[in-house]
């Protein structure tokens, strides 16, 4: 009974603690990013702080999604160093309890909570970054978009009865269907270059592009200006969906299909994969964050050196960071499998976390 009544407390102890860091993690970013847009959005013939407000808010989901391991890791770090503060995991060791008791609601409530962030707050944020991408095209107006106004954009090449095109967007919405600030270089069937097109938009139709606000450059004509145009295509919006979707815009339990979709395109599907991968690992990822937490911060105060245990936590989540970067990147280049580079930060994270706290209880 005592065991059970611990076990409760501690395990709400360090959920209010991670929820607590998490919604300041939320707050920060939701302020960082609404004065960023402020600032970019100056310019914008559509907006207003309330419009721009929106697409902040419905960003935030998804930027947030990145540092949720680094709010566990906080969190649990806050809970532990609070509890021995108040002596009261000296009052549980001295009553039996061992580290692996206390810390065992944790990483319970910890992969619970990765579960929910991974099968609930994931599809709301896929679904939020869809809707902040078209109220961005709404108040952004003419004016090209700053979201990838630094880059090169999406590029895609197709063939056709009439010939092949290259097609670069500066924008995708709605996993590909709809683009923005289009360039389009088109090739007769003898690859001879005829013409460049210059458009607004891009929705993909059946068997063609429908094309707003046209400008094409021919090479032997005048400048030619319309309204709509239609260009061919032979690309399914499966193949679209590869070449202009982005994967963290797919919800979860839509990536499965989109992996389907793209294997029978005879496409190559690694970022949906290494996603679909991450999500899966993401609750084993904050159990391994509360470990990592423990390790550094099961100290009693009156040891001292209180200061170096937050600085070798916070560290230790750089770290870890860093590693999860370096594998996407691999993933990405196809130098490393999708299954290893979502897996492989969690196994260093677990591990260490575990190793340590073996050899400060057990010696």
């Amino acid at each position: 009974m005592v065991a059970g009544t611990l076990s409760r407390y501690f395990g709400l102890r360090f959920l209010s603690a991670v929820v607590g860091a998490f919604i300041g993690v939320v707050l920060l970013a939701g302020m960082i990013d609404y004065v960023e847009l402020m600032r970019r959005g100056a310019d914008w013939p559509n907006a207003t702080p309330w419009a721009l407000a929106k697409i902040s808010m419905f960003r935030v989901p998804q930027l947030t999604e990145r540092i949720m391991p680094f709010s566990v890791l906080v969190g649990a770090m806050s809970c532990y160093l609070t509890l021995s503060r108040r002596l009261e995991l000296v009052v549980a060791r001295a009553a039996g309890v061992s580290a692996w008791q206390f810390i065992a609601p944790a990483v319970i409530a910890a992969f619970l909570f990765g579960t929910v962030a991974t099968t609930v707050y994931n599809p709301v944020s896929a679904v939020l970054e869809e809707k902040s991408k078209r109220l961005e095209s709404e108040v952004v107006g003419e004016v090209q978009s700053a979201l990838q106004s630094g880059s090169n954009g999406f590029w895609v090449r197709q063939k056709s009865a009439d010939g092949a095109a290259i097609i670069n967007a500066k924008t995708s919405r709605d996993q590909g269907a709809n683009l923005g600030n289009l360039t389009i270089f088109t090739f007769d069937t003898a690859g001879q270059f005829q013409k460049r097109i210059e458009a607004r938009s891009a929705t993909l139709e059946d068997g063609y592009w429908e094309l707003q606000e046209v400008r094409i450059y021919a090479t032997d004509n005048p400048l030619d200006v319309e309204d709509s145009y239609r260009l061919n295509t032979n690309l399914t919006m499966e193949q679209v969906r590869e070449s202009f979707a982005t994967p963290e815009t797919v919800p979860f339990w839509q990536l499965p299909t989109y992996i389907k979709m793209a294997d029978r395109a005879g496409l190559e599907a690694a970022g949906y994969r290494l996603q679909y991968d991450e999500l899966l690992a993401r609750p084993f990822l904050l159990a391994a964050m509360v470990l990592l937490a423990a390790s550094v911060s099961l100290r009693f105060f009156r040891f001292g050196g209180v200061q170096k245990m937050v600085l070798s936590g916070i560290t230790a989540g750089f770290l870890l960071f860093v590693l999860s970067k370096i594998t996407e990147d691999m993933s990405k280049s196809e130098l490393l499998s999708p299954v290893a580079a979502a897996w492989t930060p969690m196994l260093v994270g677990s591990l260490t976390g575990f190793v340590v706290l073996l050899f400060q209880e057990d010696g």
